[in-house]
């Protein structure tokens, strides 16, 4: 994969690339004052290469999946679904903007989800828990300054929107609640899988309209840390002048054993970032097959050039060990997406052939 500058609406689209993500997540308020966070994430995969085991028997060209939660703060309620095969609609990618509309294969109580740009750097997303739409604020944040980052032997391209207004609605227990707050997009793509790779990743937003995205990415040779920040003027600056410090307080997952940590000092010295950042709630793990992952909500506070600052955030933690039982939890349930996948396709398969033989044997209609 080389270097090549990115170019929008160009690149806001699908590439043909072995993985690529389109990332959304964000901190929203009903009218009660009441919080919540939701992330949203449409998988789009090369099956033969992409080297996740469940993956790799799916007749397709491309293969979807998809990613979503939502948190009750308040109530310390956490929905997700993981969604092993998504189902994309035949229009989908045909606009010039991004879109795309996908599903499903069961197609029991069907629904379809949604994340379309609706005009430059804005978009709508749908899902079960959500329905909202996200206007940027700032110009797209290149990370690296190119918008291209080398991670040892792994190079990527990868650009964010970090200050996106929000407002919509949200769905919790079959009740429509009406929310506004503040989001995040990361839309990435490269030609390596990340399937048994490490990394602590961070999206930071700060209440003096500063956001900084940063991570520590260990491939089991070498670890690559990079800050890439957006300042209020709408300059950006990227450093590798990054330590990220676990502070001691671990959550331990029930179902696979690994141990979190949560609470952490994000420490930017050259830039004169000094921050701390903690849960909104500890139980928000993710189970994806073989990937286990931490995703959730962060409070933030600190300093910025010795100035004191508050704000919220986003961790995601990948690639933490995981003990002998899940590894024992893992081999049925690897079975068991393997034939939800084999299922899924089947019913969707079916579905297709089904519509269009009813098309073909339809009468045709009588003219006069």
């Amino acid at each position: 994969m080389k270097y090549r500058k990115i170019v929008f609406p160009r690149d806001g689209a699908a590439h043909n690339n072995i993985i690529e993500w389109w990332y959304f997540n964000g901190h929203l308020k009903d009218r009660k004052g009441n919080k919540y966070a939701f992330m949203d994430c449409l998988f789009k995969a090369n099956p033969k290469k992409v080297k996740l085991p469940f993956l790799e028997k799916v007749p397709l060209k491309n293969t979807y999946f998809a990613h979503v939660l939502l948190s009750d703060i308040k109530k310390k309620k956490f929905y997700s679904n993981v969604q092993p095969l998504a189902i994309v609609s035949r229009d989908s990618f045909s606009k010039p903007l991004f879109f795309v509309n996908y599903t499903a294969p069961s197609l029991q109580g069907y629904l379809n989800c949604e994340i379309e740009e609706i005009d430059k750097f804005n978009y709508r997303i749908k899902s079960e828990f959500f329905d909202l739409t996200l206007k940027s604020t700032k110009k797209p944040l290149l990370e690296g300054g190119r918008g291209f980052i080398e991670l040892n032997s792994k190079k990527s391209f990868y650009y964010s929107l970090t200050n996106l207004k929000t407002e919509g609605y949200i769905t919790v227990n079959g009740k429509r609640i009406r929310v506004k707050g503040q989001s995040w997009m990361d839309h990435q793509w490269a030609d390596v899988p990340y399937s048994k790779d490490k990394w602590s990743w961070f999206s930071i937003q700060l209440n003096n309209n500063t956001e900084m995205v940063c991570f520590e990415y260990d491939d089991k040779k070498k670890k690559v840390y990079l800050a890439s920040i957006s300042y209020p003027n709408g300059n950006t600056t990227h450093t590798e002048d990054v330590l990220l410090t676990p502070l001691g307080k671990v959550w331990k997952s029930k179902i696979t054993g690994a141990k979190y940590p949560l609470l952490w000092k994000i420490q930017v010295p050259s830039k004169k970032i000094d921050l701390v950042v903690s849960p909104l709630m500890k139980e928000q793990e993710m189970i994806f097959g073989p990937i286990n992952y931490w995703e959730g909500p962060l409070r933030v506070k600190g300093k910025v050039n010795n100035k004191n600052v508050t704000g919220k955030g986003f961790a995601e933690l990948v690639g933490y060990p995981t003990n002998k039982f899940f590894v024992e939890f893992y081999r049925p349930e690897l079975k068991r997406l393997e034939k939800k996948i084999k299922t899924d396709l089947k019913t969707w398969i079916g579905h297709k052939i089904g519509k269009q033989f009813k098309a073909a044997t339809k009468p045709l209609t009588k003219t006069s």
